[in-house]
């Protein structure tokens, strides 16, 4: 189980809690607990109704939006230090892909209530999500700005 230490610096390089300050993300680094998977584990499927959000300690796990559980045609690919499944916890839609463990890994797990929880005591978590969010959603734009579509290959 890493050390106080070692869980703010993996909050720190994730993408979602980047931005949120070293004071506050003491408080969600010790609402996280650690669960180990194994390569071949499905952490969530698609459409699932999802409350934990993780940030991967070690290993590495493939997103898929295809509806075929067999399917290994991944959209993100992520290793130690991503976050991923945040989405449904901000949004409470069902999970919008399947998460594959590719390599035996151990995550970090943040539940819904307790996310919620330490955002209403500590607003500045919240604040902090939000301008890493937004970056996040700029690079997306940029890459699919980027990338030609099907009109213009012609």
């Amino acid at each position: 189980m890493p050390d106080l230490f070692e869980r703010l610096l993996l909050l720190k390089q994730s993408p979602i809690f980047s931005m949120v300050t070293t004071d506050d993300l003491r408080m969600v680094a010790g609402a996280l607990e650690q669960k180990h998977f194994y390569s071949g584990d499905r952490i969530f499927e698609i459409n699932d109704q999802g409350d934990h959000l993780y940030l991967l300690e070690s290993g590495s796990v493939g997103i898929s939006i295809d509806p075929d559980p067999n399917s290994r045609n991944f959209i993100a690919t992520f290793k130690p230090g991503d976050c991923f499944g945040e989405m449904n916890l901000l949004d409470d839609l069902p999970r919008s892909g399947t998460a594959l463990v590719l390599e035996d890994s151990i995550v970090l797990t943040l539940e819904k209530s307790r996310l919620r929880g330490l955002i209403l005591s500590y607003p500045e978590i919240s604040i902090g999500m939000l301008r890493s969010l937004s970056i996040r959603l700029r690079h997306a734009n940029l890459r699919s700005a980027a990338t030609p579509t099907r009109e213009t290959e012609t």
